[in-house]
């Protein structure tokens, strides 16, 4: 149980660390304009396992929808590649996201990129 924990905690730091210094867009004038909205459709990913070791697909959905739960950063990949960090209105979209984990969904929110990490803020699910 302690090394189930400890493996956690490490993929959420390296996470963290490759969030900090992994700029996830190509160039930064990719991005909209800071606060404009956007749409974005794509696979819901849990970042510690796609950025710690490219994770993602069906094969991967049970490990992303446990790591979405459990609180680690959830994002989305769209069509054209680019991935974007999920948040929700100034709380966490975990709960919200994780049975997407995997699946394709659309989101809208609004687009900023901070140091060179692209995000989707106040995002809601596009039913």
């Amino acid at each position: 149980m302690k090394h189930l924990a400890l493996s956690r905690l490490l993929a959420f730091l390296a996470a963290g660390a490759a969030l900090a210094v992994l700029p996830l867009a190509a160039r930064a004038g990719d991005m909209p304009k800071s606060g404009g909205e956007i749409t974005v459709t794509g696979e819901v990913l849990d970042m510690a396992c796609y950025l710690d070791h490219g994770a993602q697909g069906e094969k991967h959905a049970d490990c992303a929808r446990k790591c979405i739960s459990s609180g680690l950063p959830v994002g989305i990949k769209g069509a054209d590649g680019t991935v974007y960090l999920l948040i929700g209105e100034h709380v966490p979209a975990n709960a919200e996201l994780a049975q997407y984990a995997a699946k394709t969904i659309t989101v809208k929110g609004k687009a900023a990129s901070r140091d060179g990490i692209n995000l989707l803020e106040n995002i809601e699910i596009v039913k």
